[in-house]
């Protein structure tokens, strides 16, 4: 399905040269180790592409490179001020139109495992959609290694709440210790109906209980899509298709969770908020929210000053929270209404 490769490029420009496969536990920054490639079609566009991973200086963020923009600014920073469409899935673009979309899966892994600066070479428009979950990202990272660097690891701090909404749809960043997301979904369909999760941000957690869960779609959407130039790309090997009846799922091999429908949200809303700049220390809280609520958030949270703080971050690992929303993000959410 799709191709990996492993470049080796040692990152030259790193004062330590200490392996790390997992999040970091310190307060330094992280990028990887040696270059990988992998190849696959985009979910939407239905093309072909080659992404490559590949070390970045300190302070320098993940920034994404179209290699096949010609004439054009070809870098785009992975910043939420770059979003330039939340149709079902996120897509960055910068002042000259150049754009790369699909990226939140490969996004929510990067943030997962810790990496801090990376340049992403893409020869298309689009990222691979693999088999339509993290997983294959968080193999690729695995396989480069990373790298600790000299300098230290800033984090946003949230001082106050911050929360969008629209009509039912909730999507808010209480302060806390670490940087934790619940989500909460609800659907008509009887194969997904009302799920609910919360996890803290750490590798293992990630690995284990989210990177696994894939896209999903409705049978009975698919036409609309590509009628819309959307899920060209889509088939039952990188998304979960839900029948038309709502009652069952059309993959042959069910589903890899039981409620794998709302740790995909989990996953996609860890890569939007991913977007932030720099590792958030809050709790993400998501009832019915998607791509384009996700970036009005942090639209929301950089528009006021008063509700966050930039700080090195500390020494304390990630806690990870109950399946089940715990009552005092209910209580938060319902404050919010």
């Amino acid at each position: 399905m799709f191709d990996v490769s492993l470049k080796s490029e040692a990152a030259e420009t790193h004062s330590v040269e200490r392996v790390h496969t997992g999040r970091a536990k310190t307060a330094r920054q992280h990028t990887l180790r040696n270059a990988i490639s992998c190849s696959g079609i985009g979910l939407h566009s239905g093309t072909k592409t080659t992404l490559t991973l590949r070390p970045a200086e300190a302070d320098s963020g993940v920034r994404f490179r179209r290699t096949d923009a010609r004439g054009k600014g070809a870098v785009i920073p992975a910043l939420w001020s770059n979003v330039s469409d939340t149709r079902l899935n996120t897509c960055i673009s910068n002042a000259d139109g150049v754009s790369v979309r699909t990226i939140e899966h490969l996004m929510s892994a990067l943030a997962a495992l810790g990496v801090d600066n990376a340049v992403i070479e893409i020869d298309g428009e689009e990222v691979p959609v693999m088999d339509g979950s993290a997983a294959p990202f968080v193999f690729l990272i695995e396989c480069a290694g990373l790298v600790e660097q000299s300098a230290p690891r800033q984090v946003i701090k949230l001082l106050q709440p911050v929360t969008v909404k629209e009509g039912d749809k909730i999507a808010q960043l209480v302060p806390a210790e670490d940087f934790t997301l619940s989500m909460e979904i609800d659907f008509a369909a009887a194969a997904i109906g009302r799920q609910e999760m919360s996890i803290g941000v750490d590798a293992d957690t990630f690995k284990a209980e989210v990177s696994r869960a894939r896209t999903f779609g409705f049978e009975h959407e698919v036409q609309a899509m590509r009628a819309a130039g959307l899920g060209r790309g889509g088939s039952l090997d990188n998304a979960v298709v839900i029948a038309g009846d709502g009652a069952s799922v059309l993959n042959d091999d069910g589903l890899r969770y039981d409620d794998e429908f709302v740790r995909h949200k989990l996953l996609d809303a860890l890569g939007d908020m991913s977007l932030a700049g720099a590792p958030l220390q809050a709790h993400f809280i998501g009832v019915r929210t998607g791509h384009a609520l996700n970036n009005k958030l942090l639209h929301a949270l950089f528009a006021d000053g008063s509700a966050w703080v930039k700080v090195p971050q500390g020494m304390q690992g990630a806690v990870a929270l109950p399946r089940s929303l715990d009552r005092s993000s209910r209580l938060v959410a319902a404050a919010s209404m």
